[in-house]
């Protein structure tokens, strides 16, 4: 097993809350990494995020952040500081993550932690899709992590045939699942 996990956690329902799990996805699509590294869409991960915590030597957390800056200001943190910021926990998933990392902290076995996160502007709208301000920062925002990769000791390598952000973000949308006109389906059904 690899001794290092990427986990992009977030909403993608929810706009800008789903840019940890994009991030997450481009990844594995774009790079390779030596030595090897899992990559898991935590989503809305919760309380099973411990067994990450606790299953790897380093975890490292693609989330948005919860902080007074400007949308698109890029964070990377020890484990240990986010804990520290209160603020931070703001949407339901912020919680379950700080939680977790607390429990953790109390073990004896706990994964060295590293966050990178990024400042949202809209994570209230419905929408699968981040706002302009996420996209003009989200190569950024993926270089921080790739950088942080980097520090660790891995080695990153992109992969040949590149995937777009917005090819990432289009294979959360049902391309086929569009809501038909109610009556014009009966009516055509009745003839």
């Amino acid at each position: 097993m690899p001794e290092a996990v990427i986990i992009g956690v977030g909403n993608i329902l929810l706009k800008d809350e789903g840019v940890g799990i994009y991030a997450a996805k481009y990844i594995a699509e774009n790079f390779l990494f030596s030595p090897s590294i899992d990559i898991i869409d935590g989503g809305t991960i919760g309380y099973r995020l411990i067994n990450y915590l606790q299953g790897y030597d380093k975890v490292f957390i693609l989330d948005t952040i919860s902080a007074d800056d400007e949308p698109g200001s890029i964070y990377s943190m020890p484990s240990e500081a986010l804990m520290g910021m209160g603020h931070y926990r703001r949407t339901a998933h912020e919680v379950e993550v700080v939680e977790m990392l607390e429990i953790c902290s109390l073990t004896e076995t706990m994964a060295e932690v590293n966050v990178i996160g990024i400042v949202p502007e809209d994570i209230k709208n419905v929408g699968i899709d981040l706002t302009d301000k996420l996209k003009n920062h989200f190569d950024a925002f993926v270089g921080a992590a790739i950088n942080e990769l980097k520090k660790a000791g891995f080695k990153a390598r992109r992969k040949r045939n590149k995937r777009s952000l917005d090819a990432i973000i289009q294979s959360y949308n049902l391309p086929h699942a569009q809501r038909p006109s109610a009556r014009r389906e009966v009516s055509e059904q009745l003839i």
